[in-house]
């Protein structure tokens, strides 16, 4: 097949993990017989740096007219202070709101050869896979927005539609897997979740009667994700509680630098990037961990390009070189520490 991919590799670590995952691209069409174009466009930081904007007009339009958007991470030190008008961030929020992208998938897999490098005990990881989905288009991030010299307001709000999409998509996801869904809200002190509760029962059971509903507040949620991560199946969650959700569970595989994600709406395109930042500190020492970023690239495959034989096969040479020992700084190496370009040869090699 043919297809056309952007590639908006932004700020610090973002362009060294993102090329890793566009040989690994390359890779797969070479061996599968496909035809992939990857045009690179800014965004983020380096963005603004060159034309005020952390999205530009040709961004947006390259990323509206590609079958799919490979991205690694924005933000410098430079726009950390959040009082500024233009920042990074801003990039990507219109960029997820002018492709309607308002499901944030985000995979959470414990990879047996590296399942040291989790701070969690390794009986407690034996088995978790989780899908959380997380509304990415509403919200508290997206509502109204107050500032006086003495106050602030920030306003959540959820329509029933946003509520019945996300539901729909978690429940169709959990019969592909395990036949469980969870719903994370905090229905017992936000109107917002009760709404949202009130949406999701309907849904499920007038429209998905053999998926298996349960409930959990966002406290309770995020204490047993540490204390039994391997009951959750698919967990499906607002915005904001999605956000903070996610990058708790990272940390059940060990490391950021393992987890990847798809930004979906209607149709087959999506937005895949890693879900750790830009991690300014460590950029240009070619240290960072490309994993998540091939993962991404996977995601990439399976959801919009509807690739499934070479999205496994890409995850499983993600598997092979772990289990080989190449191992990132960021994974507990047991000997030296594998390069960002290390790592990407290692997933090539399986290729």
């Amino acid at each position: 097949m043919k297809a056309h991919i952007a590639v908006l590799a932004g700020d610090g670590i973002g362009p060294e993990v993102v090329v890793e995952a566009q040989q690994c691209l390359e890779a797969i069409a070479r061996r599968y017989g496909h035809e992939f174009r990857f045009e690179a466009a800014p965004v983020g930081a380096i963005a603004i740096d060159t034309t005020g904007s952390p999205l530009p007009d040709a961004t947006l339009a390259l990323s509206k007219a590609s079958d799919a958007i490979l991205f690694g991470a924005i933000g410098t030190p430079k726009y950390a202070d959040p009082t500024l008008k233009v920042r990074p961030e801003q990039g990507i929020l219109k960029l997820r709101t002018e492709l309607g992208l308002y499901a944030n998938l985000r995979p959470v897999t414990c990879f047996e050869s590296v399942i040291d490098a989790s701070p969690l005990k390794p009986e407690l990881l034996v088995g978790v896979d989780i899908m959380v989905i997380r509304e990415l288009t509403g919200g508290i991030y997206f509502g109204a927005k107050t500032r006086t010299p003495t106050s602030a307001s920030d306003v959540c709000t959820y329509t029933v539609p946003e509520v019945e999409r996300i539901a729909r998509l978690g429940a169709r996801l959990a019969r592909e897997r395990r036949g469980k869904l969870t719903s994370v809200d905090k229905a017992n002190v936000l109107e917002t979740s009760r709404l949202w509760r009130e949406v999701v029962v309907r849904v499920l059971r007038d429209e998905f009667p053999d998926v298996a509903l349960d409930h959990m507040y966002i406290d309770a949620a995020a204490m047993h994700l540490l204390r039994r991560p391997a009951d959750f199946d698919v967990v499906i969650t607002e915005n904001m509680f999605g956000d903070i959700l996610t990058d708790e569970a990272s940390m059940l595989p060990g490391s950021l630098g393992l987890c990847p994600s798809a930004s979906l709406g209607d149709g087959p395109r999506g937005m895949y990037e890693p879900i750790h930042g830009s991690a300014p500190d460590i950029a240009g020492k070619g240290i960072a961990n490309p994993y998540a970023t091939i993962l991404s690239a996977a995601m990439l495959l399976r959801y919009s390009l509807g690739l499934t034989t070479e999205a496994t096969t890409l995850e499983q040479a993600v598997v092979g070189a772990l289990a080989a020992g190449v191992r990132t700084g960021d994974l507990k190496p047991r000997g030296a520490a594998a390069t960002t370009r290390e790592a990407g040869a290692a997933v090539l090699a399986r290729l």
